[in-house]
């Protein structure tokens, strides 16, 4: 995304100096680029012609930027006073932190609005150049929380399904969120996960896997839960497995990336 100011001064640096200040950037900012449209000319004997210089200055504005600027604007309209906003660039990651009283309107129901503001915000920043950068937006410690409480649901429910050979279904969630599902049940033997619906859909299904050795089958094809008829056999939780993997998810994936169809 560029910037451009046009200015005049009485010399050339005059001029450049005013293009930056409306700006809001110094001279030496190495962001900027500068173009002379018309050099300065003095006046013919002190009285008769003469002009000011006209630069052009343009502003290089990076992808991190784009995104900071994207959501700051964001917060002024939503009226949000005492919010703090910082940003980071590295390996190809935009991390911006918010902190603020009311942050609470800022992550909205389950998170919902911080991850709209995050796949808006990534929009924004992919249409300064033609690399892509991930856009993380958090608060706090947010999504380390809702990460926690996503991994500890999956491994809850992926037990249950292990006992009881009963499926269940969640909520829908973005693609972000069914990949921490998932990979909470990949460790536990004897279940397994999928995702079913489309597009705002799209939810995780948590069932029994029957390809594993702690499948067992009784009368009509179900899971037996029983040894003898009369006699119920004590259960115990699935040891972790670490090396099985989920049925239908690929590699790593993030909140709202390229691909978002898993």
């Amino acid at each position: 995304m560029l910037k451009e100011a046009i200015a005049t001064g009485a010399t050339v640096e005059e001029a450049k100096e005013a293009a930056c200040k409306e700006l809001g950037v110094e001279t030496f900012d190495e962001r900027i680029e500068f173009e002379i449209l018309e050099m300065q000319s003095k006046k013919v004997l002190g009285l008769f012609g003469g002009r000011p210089a006209k630069v052009k200055v343009t502003l290089k504005q990076s992808a991190a930027q784009t995104a900071e600027d994207f959501i700051r604007n964001i917060i002024r309209n939503m009226d949000l006073n005492d919010i703090t906003v910082t940003t980071t660039d590295e390996d190809n990651v935009i991390t911006i932190d918010i902190e603020g009283e009311d942050v609470g309107f800022i992550i909205g129901r389950r998170g919902e609005t911080l991850d709209a503001l995050q796949y808006l915000a990534c929009l924004a920043a992919n249409r300064v150049d033609n690399s892509y950068k991930r856009v993380v937006i958090n608060t706090g410690d947010y999504r380390e929380k809702r990460e926690k409480t996503l991994e500890s649901l999956g491994r809850r429910l992926a037990i249950k399904a292990a006992k009881t050979g009963r499926k269940s279904s969640l909520e829908p969630m973005n693609p972000y969120e069914r990949r921490i599902i998932h990979t909470a049940v990949q460790k536990i033997d004897g279940a397994t996960s999928w995702s079913e619906g489309e597009n705002m859909n799209r939810h995780v299904v948590i069932g029994p896997d029957g390809k594993s050795k702690n499948f067992n089958r009784g009368r009509g094809g179900r899971r037996s839960n029983y040894g003898r008829r009369g006699s119920k056999p004590k259960q115990s939780a699935p040891a972790p497995n670490p090396d099985r993997k989920p049925i239908n998810e690929g590699g790593e994936i993030g909140l709202y990336g390229r691909i978002d169809h898993k």
